[in-house]
C-alpha cells in the first residue's frame, strides 16, 4: 500500500492528497499506477477547497451550447396581408378570359365645386346662378342679430344673462318659422297654376283667392299673380287698391308688345303683400269674348314672370275658360260653404272633376271650407270635414272676420290673427301639394 503523504497547511491544519476512491490527487493509484479515470490535464473539481481553486481554474473556459432556430411569427395584421407562397407551373397556367365591369361616374354638382371654391378662397370655375345669393348665405348672423331669441321668455333670459344663455325660440315661434319654411318651398321648371273654384256662386271663392295669393306673396320671395277669369264681371280686383285700370282684355290686346315684366307690371295691381291682381273685364259686352284662346294667352305670359299663378274661375265649371284652366293646373282648391246645398255642391263639383278625367286632381285638391256663410252655425261641420277628406288631401276652415264680410279692400296685417293662421295654412297645404322640379 502507498504511503500517504501528510501535509500541513500553514495554518496546521493536515490534508490528505488522496481522495475517496484511493486515487491520488496527482493521477496515479495506491501502486503507484496512473489511472485512466481521469484524463492527463483535466481537473476535478469537485469539493474544491479555498486558494487550490484559482489556481487549478483554466485561464480561459468555452461552453458551446447549441440552441433551436429561431422561428419567425407574423403579427396577426402581417400575415393577414400576406401572400400565400404557392409554387407555379409556368406551363400549366390557364389563360383567364378578359373581363369588363361597368362603374357609374357621377360627377359633382356645380354648386358643391363653387362652395368648396369659396371655401378655399378661389373664384368659382362656373357662374353661379341668382338663386345661390340667399340671405342664409349673405347676411352676417354678428351684425345682423338674427341670433337673438324671439319669444317673451327666450328674449327675457337671453337679456338677463348679457346675450351669453340663448335657449333658442319659443314653441310658438318655432311653428311659425316652420310653417313659413313650408309656403316658401322652392320651385324649379316654370311656374305653377293653381285654380279655385266652385259649381255655386256666394260661397267666397274670390274672399279665398285673395287671402290664400296674400298668404303666398307675404312669405314667398318670388312674385305671385291671381287671375281674374270670371266671364261675368269678377270682383277680384277689388280687394286690393286699384292701380289701373287694365284688364285680361288689355293683356290679350298687347300681348305681342310685352317685351319684359315692366311692361307686364303696369297692367296688375299690388297689394301690400306684393300680390299682383289682373282684373277681369268690366263690360259687359265683352266678358264673353274672353275665352279658352285668350286665358292661354294671358297664362303664358305670366308664367314668363311669376311662379304660382292662382285662378278665380267664374261661376260653375262648364264656362269656355274652364278646361284650359284645367289643362294647367297643378293643384285645385275647392270652396264650400257651410250651409247643406253648398257642401253638396262643392262635392258634385269633385264628381265632375273625377268624370272628366281629373281624378289626379280630385285627389290632391284642398277644400276651403268657408264658415262665415249663413246657416253654418246649424250645421254640424266636422260632418262635413269627414265626408270631404274621404276624398280629398285636407280641409281648411276659414273664420268668419269683418274684414272680410264687408267685401271691399283687403288689408292682410289687418286681418283677426286666427284669419291669418287659416290663411298660411291653407297656403302651405297647397304649396306641399305642388311639384317641385318638372320641365318648363
Amino acid at each position: 500500500m502507498a504511503d500517504k503523504r501528510d501535509d500541513t497547511d500553514r495554518d496546521g491544519t493536515y490534508r490528505d492528497d488522496t481522495d475517496r476512491d484511493g486515487i491520488d490527487r496527482d493521477g496515479t493509484d495506491a501502486e503507484g499506477q496512473r489511472t485512466d479515470s481521469v484524463p492527463h490535464g483535466a481537473f476535478d473539481l469537485a469539493e474544491p477547497s479555498g486558494d487550490r481553486l484559482a489556481g487549478e481554474l483554466p485561464h480561459s473556459l468555452t461552453i458551446a451550447i447549441d440552441l433551436p432556430a429561431p422561428v419567425h411569427e407574423a403579427p396577426d395584421d402581417e400575415a393577414a396581408l400576406a401572400i400565400p407562397e404557392v409554387a407555379v407551373d409556368p406551363g400549366r397556367v390557364e389563360s383567364a378570359s378578359p373581363s369588363t365591369r361597368s362603374v357609374e361616374i357621377v360627377p359633382p354638382r356645380a354648386d358643391d365645386h363653387a362652395r368648396r371654391d369659396r371655401l378655399r378662397g378661389d373664384a368659382p370655375g362656373a357662374p353661379e346662378s341668382a338663386a345661390m345669393l340667399t340671405a342664409d348665405r349673405l347676411l352676417d348672423d354678428r351684425k345682423s342679430g338674427r341670433n337673438v331669441p324671439e319669444g317673451r321668455w327666450p328674449r327675457l333670459v337671453y337679456g338677463a344673462t348679457l346675450h351669453r344663455v340663448n335657449i333658442g325660440d319659443s314653441a310658438k315661434v318655432r311653428a311659425r318659422k316652420a310653417l313659413d319654411a313650408r309656403i316658401d318651398k322652392a320651385f324649379e321648371g316654370g311656374a305653377r297654376f293653381v285654380p279655385i273654384l266652385t259649381r255655386k256662386g256666394g260661397v267666397g271663392k274670390t274672399t279665398i283667392t285673395t287671402l290664400l295669393g296674400m298668404a303666398l306673396a307675404d312669405v314667398r320671395e318670388d312674385r305671385i299673380v291671381a287671375i281674374d277669369a270670371n266671364p261675368d264681371r269678377g270682383t277680384l280686383s277689388e280687394r286690393v287698391p286699384k292701380q289701373t285700370r287694365a284688364t285680361v282684355r288689355d293683356v290679350v290686346t298687347r300681348a305681342p308688345s310685352i317685351q319684359g315684366f315692366t311692361d307686364f307690371s303696369s297692367l296688375v295691381s299690388r297689394d301690400d303683400t306684393r300680390l299682383d291682381i289682373l282684373a277681369s273685364d268690366t263690360d259687359p259686352m265683352l266678358s264673353e269674348a274672353f275665352d279658352e284662346n285668350d286665358y292661354n294667352v294671358v297664362a303664358d305670359l305670366c308664367a314668363r314672370y311669376y311662379s304660382i299663378v292662382l285662378t278665380d274661375c267664374g261661376t260653375g265649371i262648364v264656362h269656355s275658360v274652364m278646361r284650359a284652366t284645367l289643362q294647367r293646373a297643378d293643384s285645385v282648391v275647392i270652396v264650400s260653404g257651410g250651409s247643406v246645398d253648398e257642401a253638396r255642391l262643392a262635392s258634385e263639383t269633385l264628381t265632375w272633376l273625377e268624370a272628366n278625367g281629373y281624378g289626379e286632381l280630385v285627389r290632391n285638391a284642398i277644400v276651403a271650407l268657408n264658415t262665415a256663410t249663413q246657416g253654418t252655425q246649424l250645421v254640424k261641420l266636422d260632418e262635413i270635414e269627414a265626408h270631404f277628406r274621404s276624398r280629398v288631401r285636407e280641409i281648411v276652415r276659414i273664420p268668419y272676420d269683418p274684414q272680410l264680410a264687408a267685401g271691399s279692400v283687403v288689408k292682410y296685417k289687418e286681418l283677426k290673427p286666427f284669419t291669418r293662421d287659416a290663411a298660411r295654412e291653407l297656403a302651405a297645404l297647397v304649396v306641399d301639394g305642388l311639384p317641385t322640379r318638372r320641365s318648363s
